[in-house]
């Protein structure tokens, strides 16, 4: 049977004892991990960057996947291979030169995402889709973990879904924000193969149980 790609964001995880974190993580069925960057620009929060993915590498081989809430991301795509990550997603809303971005990405080595939104419609990537690898669909507004799941993203999804399979695309599908036990059937449902969680998993009492809710509804 097939189950979702669960990507735990650490955004919501005690970064204060990291090493005890990855121990839970690497022992979970999770299978991505997703890293949160954001610079205080682009989004009202800053997290972290380049020094702390580095550090946290050595702790899993787990899949890293970054998320580049971050203005002009493409000045820093090479560093970011260089500290491990594997996929690197950046956002339609920070971009003048889409294309130019994406082939970089995938032409050192890693896999190319781009992010929309909640407000930004899934058709301007009919150009583009066919290059992607993913397609991560905002479901609260970028920038803090905890926020209100925004209903309209089971439709996103399903555009999204429905771009990928008009134009031969091989891109995932991941979603981003509010994602809990009683969402993830339905995200699931109506095409998403990657779901990331923070809060929903880092606050609840059985981390490890919150991740197989997740991956087995």
């Amino acid at each position: 049977m097939k189950t979702p790609i669960i990507a735990p964001s650490i955004l919501s995880a005690d970064f204060a004892d990291m090493e005890k974190v990855f121990k839970m993580l690497n022992e979970s069925e999770a299978d991505w991990v997703h890293l949160d960057v954001m610079d205080g620009n682009f989004v009202p929060n800053i997290s972290f960057g380049m020094p702390v993915i580095k550090s946290l590498r050595k702790l899993t081989t787990k899949v890293f996947d970054a998320h580049l809430m971050i203005e002009k991301p493409e000045r820093y795509i090479h560093n970011f291979k260089l500290v491990g990550v594997d996929v690197l997603t950046v956002h339609y809303e920070t971009q003048t030169h889409l294309n130019r971005t994406i082939d970089l990405i995938k032409k050192i080595g890693m896999k190319a995402g781009v992010a929309l939104n909640p407000h930004t419609p899934v058709n301007l990537l009919k150009d583009i889709v066919s290059e992607l690898d993913l397609v991560l669909i905002m479901s609260v507004n970028p920038g803090y973990s905890g926020q209100k799941f925004i209903e309209h993203t089971y439709k996103k999804i399903t555009e999204a879904k429905d771009l990928i399979l008009a134009t031969n695309s091989k891109a995932m599908i991941e979603v981003d924000g509010g994602v809990n036990n009683n969402n993830a059937s339905k995200l699931f449902a109506a095409g998403a193969d990657i779901l990331v969680a923070a809060s929903y998993i880092f606050n609840h009492d059985n981390p490890l149980q919150a991740i197989r809710n997740l991956k087995y509804f």
